[in-house]
This record gives C-alpha cells, structure tokens and sequence, in this order.
C-alpha cells in the first residue's frame, strides 16, 4: 500500500462511504437469505426447531469470534484487505448452503455468514465511519446501527420473493447475494484506504477487551440496550418463521420474510427521528418503546393474529433503532480513528452475544414448551432491560 492510496485519517469521501455501506447491507443481507426457507426445511428435510434455534446460535457464536480474534485486525493490513475478506466469506456461505439437504450443510453455510457478519462489523463498520461525512451528524450511529437490520430486511423479502416465485427456489436467493458480495467486493477495491499499515498484525488476533475511557460511562447501559434488542432479533430470526406457521396460520415464505421484516426494517427510521433529541433521550424513549411492543407480541401470538404481531415488530423495531442510535452515538462520539475498529468490536460483540445466548437457551426449552411461552420470555428480557436503562446511573455527559 502506497501513501497515495491511503486517505488521511478523519477525511470523508464519497466513494468509500458509499461502497463501505452498501456492502455492510449486503454481508447482512446476505445473511438472511435462509430465513424464509426454514419452513421448507423443517417439512422436506426434517430440520427441528431445536437444531435451527442451534444454527442461529452457531452464525451468532462465529459472528462475536471473528469479533474477538479479528475485530483489531484491519488497524494493521488495513480497512479494505480485511472488507474485502468479509464478503467472500459470506459469498462462499451462500454458496454452501445451495447445497442444504439436512442440517450440517445449513449449519456450516449460517456459520461461514456468521464469520462474515462478524469480521465486516469492524471492518466495514470502520471503514463506513472513517469516511462518513460530517453531517448529518446522526447518520455515523445511524450506518453503524441500522445497516445490519436495512439489510437484514432487504435480504429476507427478496430472498423471500424469490422461493415463493423463481425457478429452483432453494438455490435462487444464494446465487444472486453471491453475485452481489462479489460486486461488493470489487468497489471496497476500487474505494480508498483509510489507515496506513503497521505492524502487530499476529498480536492483534490476541482478544482484548478496551474501551476508550471517555465511552466507559456510556457502556453499562448501552450494553443493556444491545443485548435486550439483539436478542429479540434472534428470536425472530430462530423462530419467527415457526411462530407464522404455527401461531399465525401462514407457511407462505413472503409472511415468513414480512414477520421478521416487521422488527428489523424500521430501524432505517431512527436515524432521522434520533437527531431531533439528544442521544440519552433517543436512547430511553427507545427502550420504552421496544418493552412495550415486546409485550404486544407475546399478546399477539397468543391471539393468533399476524397483522398484531407485525404491527408490535414494527414498533420493537422502530424503539430498538432509536435505542441504539442514542447508545452508539454516546459511544461513538468522543472515539479516535484508532479506537473505532476495537470499540465497534466490543459493541457488536456483546450485541451478537446478547443474540446467541437466549437463543441457545430457548432452543432447548422449546423441547418442553410452546413457542408462546418461549416468546413471553423475550418480552421479560425486553422489560428488564428497559427499567434497567430507565433507572440507571445518569452521567453528566449523557444529556449530549
């Protein structure tokens, strides 16, 4: 790499911003293309609900791996090298599960997505940021945390439209994300670099736990905010798909895509709607917001009625957006260009970590309970999550 090639550091361009986003969407993207078949899986391959609670637990197990090992590794070769990895990665998963006859090639595809989704949320996320413009202000929290749910739901209704009406419906939806990660991966090449190699590469795979000392006061409630919202959306990516079949009385594979589209596309509105307060209040009007539709959906499901549920997802999601816009902009905001990748680790770590946990847990317990009861356990998590946020510890910054 030549001093030419690489930007100066905090200098926002067009090019990278642009190509840095799109391909962060569309790692995510990409990583929901199996969603709308699970239903076809569990009848024609007789995948349980247990082993798909198991690959959803193993794509986000690999996802805060990557984290952990790699998250500090496009300090040193570099933002574009480390992004242009992330998305062959997750163009080889989509590869591997064209082949899904059972539940090991499935699992191995979720995992190879879930290492992807993992390296591209420092890599990508870094480069998104280190080129973002300087206004909108709220728009570097907004990519950070709305790009993983735009693309989430981008990728589940195309996916979704395409078993229900294209040729070979179970292969489709992972040929054309394959196509596109490659394309991805040739504009992150064309984009500018935005750090200068160093050495320290091999001691940067060490996992190491630091954060900045001005984001310390922000990070124990922040940290509720992430788990709590992440973990509802893994329950709607292990079981929203059963939940449509089996509460709300459709197998068709968009109403599977529109159930989990409903919690993870209004994140998209809460970029805008989190610049008019400031960041705590986003951040706590937020959290009220995902409690209270958090409850509506055990409600739902247990009236059986699918326009509630995607109703409360819509709200869930529009309050998980706006909680999480205020905690990563309380995060993001005093940071350095060096100490962006380890942060967004850190945070998307405990986030996929906040995902993997209940759905291991509730993979289990669905053996001897219903789906209700599992769903009424994610609307506690949700609750205390919320009260912890309300009542926690307030710091003289947070009014910012």
């Amino acid at each position: 790499m030549t001093a030419q090639t690489t930007l100066p550091a905090g200098k926002p361009t067009k090019t990278g911003f642009v190509a840095a986003t799109a391909s962060f969407v569309t790692v995510f993207a990409a990583g929901s293309t199996a969603i709308p078949l699970f239903g076809s899986y569990r009848a024609q391959d007789g995948i349980t609900d247990t082993q798909l609670s198991l690959v959803a637990a193993g794509y986000f197990v690999c996802a805060v791996s990557a984290l952990l090992f790699l998250g500090r590794l496009s300090n040193h070769l570099g933002r574009k090298p480390v992004s242009i990895a992330a998305l062959l990665l997750a163009a080889a998963g989509c590869l591997v599960l064209t082949t899904v006859d059972g539940f090991w090639p499935l699992f191995a595809g979720r995992v190879l997505q879930g290492l992807a989704a993992g390296l591209a949320s420092s890599a990508l996320a870094a480069l998104a940021v280190d080129t973002a413009p300087a206004r909108p202000k709220w728009l570097v929290a907004a990519v950070t945390t709305t790009a993983a749910t735009v693309g989430l739901s981008f990728g589940v209704f195309a996916a979704g439209a395409l078993v229900q009406f294209a040729p070979a419906p179970r292969q489709a939806s992972y040929i054309a994300f394959a196509a596109a990660l490659c394309l991805c991966a040739l504009g992150v090449g064309l984009a500018p670099e935005t750090v200068t190699r160093r050495r320290g590469a091999l001691a940067s795979l060490r996992p190491e736990v630091r954060v900045p000392a001005a984001a310390r006061p922000f990070l124990p409630m922040a940290a509720c905010v992430f788990v709590s919202t992440w973990a509802v959306g893994g329950f709607f990516n292990a079981f929203g798909p059963s939940v449509a079949v089996d509460y709300l009385g459709s197998r068709a594979p968009l109403v599977a895509a529109a159930v989990f589209a409903s919690y993870m596309a209004p994140g998209v509105l809460a970029g805008p709607l989190s610049g008019r307060t400031t960041s705590a209040s986003a951040q706590r009007l937020g959290m009220a917001l995902f409690a209270a539709a958090a409850l509506g959906l055990a409600a739902s499901t247990a009236l059986g009625s699918a326009a509630l549920f995607i109703g409360c997802g819509v709200l869930g999601g529009l309050g998980a957006g706006l909680a999480m816009n205020g905690s990563m902009a309380l995060l993001l905001g005093p940071t350095s260009l060096h100490e962006r990748a380890g942060l967004l680790s850190l945070v998307y770590a405990v986030s996929y970590t906040g995902s993997a946990v209940p759905a291991l847990v509730a993979g289990q317990l669905v053996r001897g309970l219903s789906l209700f009861a599992v769903t009424c356990g994610y609307a506690l998590l949700a609750l205390l999550a919320c009260v912890a946020v309300l009542l926690g510890r307030r710091t003289p910054q947070d009014k910012h």
